[in-house]
């Protein structure tokens, strides 16, 4: 099986991936979980050619939710929900780059055996001791996001969904930037290459809703990591607080997000609405790579 190289497949700093999210899960906060549906795998496969074609250079699989409050699922149960569908993606686009979202060594194995050429772990490899062998192992790139939220201390809102409730920092971004820099560490310490390691700020993730605002424009304090960045606002409740909307309502609010982390520095961003996203990706990037003469003579791009 071929690896998945960071530093050969993506062309860092010359335009933004968009990462598309599947929800194989019963009970996801955003309302776009698959698993209701009468065909999963064949759901599955229809949404991720639609994401595909509309834009997204990666796919985002999970199949435990990962939202405030959410039941646990066993491994054996996550990997019936993930790897049936994985194969079945790359049987029909056999070259699309498939990301596991688990925090359990036994389903990353089984999702990367199965084709998945990515581990998005938001526990950055320390809920399962045994994750960081299995990702050295396979030599893949690995998401290590920034996590201080605590399963308990979760508030619920039945309009708005439910969110964790804010670590304490001394300060924010220098404490972010510490505590990925420290995951860093320990994963090159285990045998990661840190040439494979994207790095996630963890945004609604033990942060409030201030937090994950100053989080987003502040993310360029995080470049001097060296790694790429991926931010995941989609939907999420600081959105729903700000603008007083309900998790179906929010398209506006994670487009505001995507274009201002993109302009600070992301260089993936991780949606569910991927055929808007991945528009206002774009545009984002031909407003923030537009030369400042404005590219000299007039020319047949006038409009």
């Amino acid at each position: 099986m071929t690896v998945l190289r960071l530093d050969q497949g993506f062309a860092w700093g010359t335009r933004s991936y968009v990462m598309g999210v599947l929800n194989l899960t019963p009970d996801s906060f955003s309302g776009d979980g698959l698993f209701a549906a009468d065909d999963v795998v064949q759901a599955s496969v229809d949404q991720a050619e639609r994401f595909l074609a509309a834009g997204a250079d990666i796919l985002d699989l999970g199949g435990e939710s990962t939202r405030p409050g959410a039941d646990p699922v066993t491994a054996r149960d996550e990997i019936g929900r993930v790897v049936p569908v994985i194969e079945a993606i790359l049987r029909v686009q056999p070259d699309a780059i498939l990301s596991i979202d688990t925090s359990k060594a036994a389903v990353a194995s089984a999702a990367l055996d199965a084709g998945a050429a990515i581990v998005n772990d938001v526990w950055a490899m320390t809920a399962d001791p045994e994750m960081a062998g299995v990702v050295a192992g396979h030599g893949c790139p690995v998401v290590l996001m920034h996590n201080r939220s605590k399963p308990k201390a979760v508030v619920s809102d039945g309009r708005l969904g439910g969110w964790y409730v804010g670590a304490e920092y001394s300060h924010l971004m220098e404490d972010v930037t510490a505590g990925l820099d420290a995951l860093i560490t320990r994963a090159v310490d285990a045998g990661v290459s840190r040439s494979q390691i994207v790095l996630d700020p963890g945004i609604g993730f033990g942060k409030t809703i201030t937090q994950n605002l100053a989080l987003l424009n502040n993310l360029d304090a995080l470049k001097r990591l060296g790694c790429p960045i991926l931010i995941g606002p989609s939907r999420k409740s600081f959105i729903g607080h700000v603008l007083d909307v309900e998790p179906s309502d929010r398209e506006e609010g994670t487009a505001a997000a995507v274009a201002i982390g993109i302009a600070r520095g992301a260089d993936i961003i991780r949606v569910h609405d991927v055929a808007a996203m991945a528009r206002v990706a774009r545009m984002t990037d031909a407003i923030l790579r537009a030369p400042a003469d404005g590219g000299g003579k007039a020319g047949s791009d006038d409009v």
